[in-house]
């Protein structure tokens, strides 16, 4: 009778541990931004304190809005301070003047003094 509840058990630990470490992917397209600000709004936190600032927005899905100042294949630059990495292609016709970006906050760049977005998309 031990065996099998200790076989048991064990099933259930490895089936949990499976679980954990194999999560579904987030959809950041699929989720509310939990923060809409301007790019040089958002760059002006980081040169004021970059250590909150970090825990503040680390890993939750934002809007940023500006102008884009360089574009690249599959990643764009807001106002010189928003860094932002798409999954797929940006098209070739993108209006380079005003745009709005939603994606995911995953660092401060303290050396190109950059905010890192990844997982963008265009929402304007």
């Amino acid at each position: 009778m031990k065996k099998w509840l200790i076989l048991i058990l064990l099933c259930v630990v490895a089936f949990i541990s499976y679980r954990y470490v194999y999560q579904d992917h987030r959809d950041i397209a699929a989720e509310t931004s939990i923060y809409k600000i301007s790019a040089l709004d958002l760059a002006n936190e980081f040169e004021i304190d970059p250590l909150s600032s970090e825990n503040k927005y680390l890993n939750k899905t934002i809007e940023v809005n500006g102008n884009v100042s360089d574009k690249n294949v599959q990643n764009i630059t807001i106002d010189g301070k928003v860094f932002c990495q798409f999954s797929n292609k940006i098209q070739e016709n993108l209006n380079t003047k005003h745009v709005t970006i939603k994606g995911r906050f995953i660092g401060y760049d303290d050396l190109l003094e950059q905010v890192k977005l990844d997982q963008c998309i265009i929402i304007d």
